[in-house]
């Protein structure tokens, strides 16, 4: 009786601790997990725009900042002469142009005056024309009349010097209409060439926009000597010191966004086409093993890099040596959005963790979150 027992207890435990595997097993393959952890944030290279020694520096390393403290300031000196003379530069150009712009209008009255006198000049013209056929005439008639013998010699002379008179008049209003024209057509042309040198009116001008536009550079560059945090973050690496020549486009220390903060987790391949955006996940970090943090799936990577036919020594494609019988999952980076963090969680980018995705619970927030056990860890 008391091996049947015995037998019975055995095979019991047995079963129960058979349970307890298949259940584990079952959970593992549902809930895949992860040690291979990385928390992460967007980091920005702070660059200053200009160039300079740091004459102000107001932070150290590792500090925290709120978007718009002051980092470092660069020597504004240089910056504030450049914008000097570029603000003198403007005022001329203001002055040349209203220079340019009187010329314009004493032109343009040079035009209209000539315009008047060829009007006068056309005038005159016709009426040394109508002296002139009235001349013609009466000569015609005085040199039948003299033919004939009912005019005298007198007569016809008088008639043949007013003639000579007449055309010489209108050959020279002819000449005087001649001159005026070419005078409006000179007056015409330096009217179009103070026209050009002037440009377009107002502030449409090119000459008044390029010196505007060099002053809005000099405001930029002298503006550009303050470096100001973007954003709420952690300074670091910094290797700045006063009196340190800054370089223009040259990252002097980063920035950690503290509101960028997520997780990328590398699972295995076999367990990412149950993840969906959205699935539940448990993160525990490494600093905080009893801490666990909530989060969700917000993607799944689509691609990793590729070893095997990348180009090698001699341009020959690396080929890494397998076992047939053996093949090892690829991992693929899942990313992770942290929806609740503690406020005695600190987190630091690098810094590894455990991730549980609950492949279950899509769109599952709140409750209780166990933390990973150590062995998962």
């Amino acid at each position: 009786m008391k091996t049947i027992f015995k037998v019975a207890a055995t095979g019991a435990v047995v079963l129960v601790a058979a349970g307890l595997v298949a259940y584990k097993y079952r959970d593992y393959i549902v809930n895949p997990w992860t040690r291979d952890g990385q928390v992460r944030a967007i980091v920005i290279q702070m660059t200053p725009r200009v160039s300079g020694p740091v004459v102000d520096l107001p932070i150290k390393d590792n500090q925290f900042v709120k978007a718009g403290d002051l980092l470092f300031e660069i020597d504004p000196r240089t910056y504030k002469a450049t914008l000097d003379e570029a603000t003198a530069k403007l005022d001329e150009t203001r002055d040349q142009l209203q220079a340019l712009e009187q010329e314009v209008k004493a032109a343009r009255a040079e035009v209209d005056q000539t315009a008047s006198i060829i009007e006068e000049a056309r005038s005159n013209v016709e009426s040394m024309q109508s002296e002139y056929v009235r001349t013609k005439t009466d000569l015609a008639r005085a040199a039948a009349l003299l033919e004939r013998g009912n005019v005298s010699k007198r007569r016809y002379d008088q008639a043949k010097t007013d003639y000579d008179v007449a055309r010489a008049n209108l050959q020279k209003a002819r000449s005087e209409l001649r001159q005026e024209i070419a005078a409006k057509s000179q007056a015409e042309a330096e009217l179009a060439r103070a026209r050009a040198d002037l440009g377009a009116p107002g502030e449409d001008n090119a000459q008044l926009r390029a010196a505007s536009a060099t002053v809005e550079s000099a405001e930029l560059d002298l503006e550009f000597t303050k470096v100001t945090a973007p954003v709420d973050g952690y300074v670091t690496n910094l290797n700045l010191r006063l009196g340190s020549q800054a370089v223009a486009n040259q990252p002097v220390l980063a920035l950690v966004d503290v509101n960028s903060f997520w997780l990328d987790g590398y699972f295995r391949e076999t367990f990412v086409g149950r993840m969906k955006a959205g699935d539940r996940a448990v993160v525990t970090l490494m600093t905080y093993p009893d801490t666990p943090i909530e989060g969700v799936v917000d993607s799944l990577g689509w691609g990793i890099s590729q070893e095997d036919g990348s180009t090698g020594t001699d341009l020959l494609p690396v080929v890494n040596p397998t076992f047939e019988w053996i093949r090892l999952a690829q991992r693929i980076p899942v990313r992770i959005h942290l929806t609740d963090v503690p406020e005695t969680v600190e987190l630091r980018v690098g810094a590894t963790a455990s991730i549980l995705v609950k492949t279950g619970e899509r769109g599952k927030t709140g409750g209780a979150v166990p933390a990973a056990p150590k062995a998962l860890q």
